[in-house]
């Protein structure tokens, strides 16, 4: 059995190894919940409460919490990340591109919380209540782009393709929402779109 201290050192090589990368992912989450902050947004839910899970995207709780149902698109924005960063940047280390990755998520998670996508989002998408997500659930979502990124590594492209695709299925049939319809919405609503996703 290997010894713990045996763990220890090796873990501590990696990040030795990978220095550069540690301190800009680690640079990456505490500048995005910094400029959260700065916009307004709470630590956690007004509440005063921390959840695992909000499934409920129609309650004072969806966006608020840990995880949630839009938890899986911030998986699914990994997967394209990845995609989209192998294309144009095919020599750039894995680790840059990881870091790219979530620099560019935490830069959404900041747009995604201003006064105006917050505005926008209230009037033309699913997201009729929406006040902002708080910023732990900014955390999660930029953890959860990570996974996907990971993911991605782990079942290569065609499982990747099936898996998006069927995230996006189990969405529509879940919260009547997913990736696609989420930006599509937001970028150029459609009122029978509208009027489905709210039961109207």
């Amino acid at each position: 059995m290997t010894p713990p201290s045996h763990h220890l050192r090796a873990w501590l090589n990696h990040i030795q190894k990978h220095r550069g990368p540690f301190l800009v992912v680690t640079a990456i989450f505490i500048g995005s919940a910094l400029l959260l902050r700065a916009q307004g947004r709470l630590w956690i839910c007004a509440c005063g409460t921390v959840r695992l899970w909000a499934g409920d995207i129609w309650s004072a709780d969806n966006s608020q919490h840990l995880f949630d149902p839009y938890t899986f698109t911030h998986i699914l924005h990994g997967f394209i990340f990845y995609g989209a960063l192998v294309l144009l940047l095919p020599r750039l280390l894995l680790a840059w591109r990881f870091c790219l990755t979530l620099t560019v998520e935490a830069a959404w998670e900041v747009f995604e919380n201003s006064a105006t996508i917050i505005d926008r989002y209230r009037t033309v998408t699913l997201a009729l209540g929406y006040t902002g997500d708080t910023i732990i659930n900014s955390m999660t979502d930029i953890l959860a782009c990570a996974f996907g990124f990971w993911l991605v590594r782990r079942l290569g492209a065609k499982k990747t393709i099936l898996l998006f695709c069927a995230t996006e299925l189990l969405l529509l049939a879940w919260i009547r929402d997913g990736l696609l319809l989420n930006i599509l919405m937001l970028l150029y609503p459609v009122p029978a779109i509208q009027a489905w996703q709210t039961g109207r």
